[in-house]
């Protein structure tokens, strides 16, 4: 039994076999970085409401924070205790298995279960505001006050006896009434210029009434209407017999965890959708469907409203406050009944959850960078399991985790491996750059021209199909990782490489901007222009950019209409949509951008897509960098072909015979998982290994590489001392970035053959050297995606 549903059989006791009038004391989360929950005393007014999952404002220090009950007692051993300051909500926001699930992240990643709750809300649930906290956060509903006509004026008589020489009271009754009888005050006062005396006249006379109401902040008024009316698709042999399969998952007692392996193009949305039309529209249950990024998938979410309409909400961090708030509060009210979003959406209130989609589950997005360090695909399943729904992944190119876990019998695995139109999959061919630059130099001295001095960016190869496609007024896409016009800044005379001020990484030249920023702290500085260490004036802008891929572009095709898709292109809200809707409108013929257009987009007249430098990703230090190679190639071939034509893949890279690069050429996903899974098995990598990475970090060098050292030590002893033998410490070492945000880090590695094992590890872990002091801080990331 879990330990929320033993807390809430607690409090019913309790409450069954004890007068309330004297109050009691609560277990209190905080969003504190500390495991331990702290003790108040609940008076005996706020007692009867009280409930595990209800939000506290309480007393922490000599301020106020917002904490959330985790637990109800009668009788306290400690002493001195204070009280709540106030219970602000009369019931739980957290439904007893979604409270489940928050308590199971707190303990498998070993995280305060108060920052656990805390990611599960809209912030303005969990924000002070005023001076020193004195106001409580409300729930923050858009209200607007609203007048109306209360009594109707038929005769004009009865109309000048009112008014008399009050015109302007007159003037905005008969207003009013032009209105249908009811508009908001704010479009009387500010659109109409009626005064707010005028106003209250005529609510002093009796002819109308001002009164207050909740309005829901629209999250799609920026996409516009949807077309519902186009004829609804059929599902394909295959499309049905997974879908008849899968419903008969969905219907067993503990129905599990599906894995859909669906080559691109082969109609995976269209297998959600019509599964969601079972357990939504027909059994009339609640469903959650998570994608990476849901602002970069307007597709997406098109398809979705177009099926559900207004039982569609959406929750992802590009909503503003009050957006998402609205959101959260259909969800939980039940008045909308399908969630589409990024990962926190995993924790959205929704009741009796009948389906589970995680989509492009092998993206490294739905892993939280920052306390509490949760993988949406993980809780996904655990929340599946706890509220008795099925769990259905869905990926072209599954994570090997996810593989594994088929192979063990823990998934079911169900495949679609052509795609609905009937086309094969883009032929796919990897041009070898270094060859490619010898040809360029040969071809330079042959007709005694200077070889370009920057980098080579488009290959002949590639160049000739981008013309191509020009010519038959077909679409293109381009990818580079990597944005900026240079990666970095380097002196000629000395060496020098311009490098951020509080990270250990090269600044990126942005030429548009005319700035050398830091991707990691945000620094930015002008780009220099000699060198202050040697004075010199020879200055390289070295490494390749999508701003510097774009120029080159223009110069290439000036006929063609280009748009560049990547963070410095989408910062303002729907600026993704608004370009990606000028490609679908075919005002567009090149898209160049990062990863975000590699997933998620079907547009039928991309015959070509060409990677610029594959060699981005594939040479990072970590052990999954041929794993997001794989999957990121692969992901963007598949935006090739999609319509009528055939389409085509040019890969540019170094190493043409990389075996991930070799088996995406192929789209040979079994291949590289074999092939992968093996390279992980003597190093003891995850699938085969629990994995931890525990990291150290602080504003002095030699006190973090002594800290790291001293807990590392401790971890050893602490195996030795239990005689866990299926365990290991490795390290201590500095990060791959050893500084970042003016802080050094160093890391060791945790490995485990069980997941219980490693749990009981880093949670001794935590308890012992969780406050290192001396601005010291531990941080532990269990089944971590990256170890930069």
């Amino acid at each position: 039994m879990s330990r929320a549903t033993v807390g809430e059989m607690t409090r019913e006791t309790i409450h069954s076999s004890n007068d309330d009038s004297t109050g009691g004391f609560c277990e209190v989360a905080l969003a504190r970085p500390f495991l331990q929950q702290l003790t108040y005393r609940v008076p005996a007014d706020a007692w009867q409401a009280a409930s595990p999952g209800a939000r506290v404002l309480v007393p922490l220090g000599g301020k106020r924070a917002i904490g959330f009950v985790a637990a109800l007692k009668r009788d306290s051993e400690l002493k001195n205790v204070r009280s709540i300051i106030e219970l602000l909500d009369p019931e739980p926001l957290f439904p007893p298995a979604l409270l489940d699930v928050a308590r199971w992240v707190a303990e498998y990643y070993v995280a305060p279960l108060g920052m656990v709750l805390r990611a599960a809300l809209p912030p303005s649930l969990t924000t002070l505001r005023g001076k020193a906290g004195r106001d409580t956060a409300r729930e923050p509903a858009l209200r607007r006050q609203v007048i109306r006509v209360v009594r109707e004026l038929p005769t004009l008589s009865e109309r000048e006896s009112l008014f008399g020489r009050a015109t302007r009271q007159r003037e905005a009754y008969e207003v009013l009434e032009s209105l249908g009888g009811e508009t908001t005050v704010s479009h009387l006062a500010t659109q109409l210029g009626f005064s707010r005396a005028v106003l209250q006249g005529l609510v002093d006379k009796g002819l109308a009434e001002r009164t207050t109401q909740i309005v829901s902040r629209d999250p799609f008024a920026q996409m516009g209407p949807v077309d519902s009316s186009g004829p609804r698709l059929t599902p394909t042999t295959d499309q049905a017999a997974v879908i008849r399969r899968l419903l008969e998952q969905a219907s067993d007692d503990q129905p599990g965890v599906a894995l859909l392996r669906g080559v691109t193009g082969s109609g995976k949305t269209l297998v959600y959708l019509e599964l969601l039309e079972r357990v939504v529209t027909e059994q009339g249950r609640s469903a959650l469907v998570l994608v990476p990024e849901i602002s970069l998938t307007p597709q997406t979410v098109s398809r979705f409203r177009a099926r559900f309409g207004d039982l569609v909400a959406v929750l992802h961090s590009g909503l503003s406050a009050g957006e998402r708030y609205d959101e959260w509060r259909a969800l939980r009210d039940g008045t909308k009944r399908v969630v589409i979003g990024a990962r926190s959406a995993v924790f959205a209130p929704v009741p009796d959850p009948g389906l589970i989609i995680l989509d492009e589950e092998h993206e490294g997005s739905y892993k939280q960078a920052d306390t509490p360090r949760y993988h949406a695909r993980s809780v996904a399943a655990m929340r599946a399991r706890l509220e008795g729904c099925l769990c259905l992944l869905g990926s072209a190119t599954p994570a090997l985790e996810s593989w594994a876990n088929v192979q063990a019998g823990k998934y079911r695995l169900y495949e679609l491996l052509a795609r609905v139109t009937g086309h094969t999959l883009p032929r796919v061919e990897l041009v070898d750059l270094t060859q490619a630059r010898e040809e360029e130099r040969e071809a330079a001295e042959s007709s005694a021209t200077e070889p370009s001095p920057g980098p080579l960016i488009f290959t002949r190869r590639l160049r000739k199909s981008i013309l191509a496609r020009l010519e038959r007024n077909e679409q293109v896409i381009l990818l580079l990782n990597r944005r900026g016009y240079a990666t970095f800044v380097q002196c000629d005379g000395c060496g020098k490489v311009w490098s951020c001020r509080q990270c250990n990484v090269s600044l990126t030249y942005h030429r548009r901007r005319r700035r050398i920023v830091c991707h990691h702290c945000a620094y930015e500085a002008d780009p220099p222009l000699r060198c202050d260490e040697c004075s010199s004036t020879e200055l390289t802008y070295t490494g390749l950019g999508t701003e510097q891929v774009e120029r080159g572009l223009g110069e290439l095709f000036p006929q063609a209409r280009l748009a560049r898709m990547d963070l410095d292109t989408t910062g303002t809200k729907w600026a993704h949509f608004q370009i990606l809707e000028r490609f679908r409108q075919r005002e567009v013929d090149i898209l160049l951008g990062t990863q975000m257009i590699a997933k998620g987009l079907d547009f039928p007249h991309v015959t070509l897509v060409g990677v610029i430098n594959a060699d981005v990703s594939l040479n990072l230090p970590d052990f999954r960098a041929s794993e997001r190679t794989f999957q990121l190639l692969s992901q963007v071939a598949g935006r090739s072909g999609r319509g009528a034509e055939a389409g085509e893949v040019v890969v540019q890279t170094s190493r043409p015979s990389h075996f991930a690069l070799q088996a995406a050429a192929r789209h040979d996903y079994l291949a590289f998982a074999d092939r992968e899974l093996e390279d992980r098995l003597e190093p003891g990598y995850p699938p085969h290994r629990r994995l931890a990475n525990v990291v150290v970090s602080g504003l002095n060098e030699e006190a973090v590489a002594e800290a790291t050292e001293r807990v590392a030590d401790w971890a050893r002893s602490l195996f030795e001392q239990a005689n866990i033998r299926d365990a290991e410490i490795l390290g201590p070492a500095p990060c791959p970035i050893d500084r970042l945000r003016n802080r050094w880090r160093w890391h060791f590695l945790v490995k485990a053959d069980r997941p219980a094992v490693l749990g009981f590890a880093l949670r001794e872990m935590a308890t012992h050297h969780g406050q290192l002091g001396g601005r010291l801080r531990l941080e532990i990331d269990r089944d971590p995606e990256a170890l930069m």
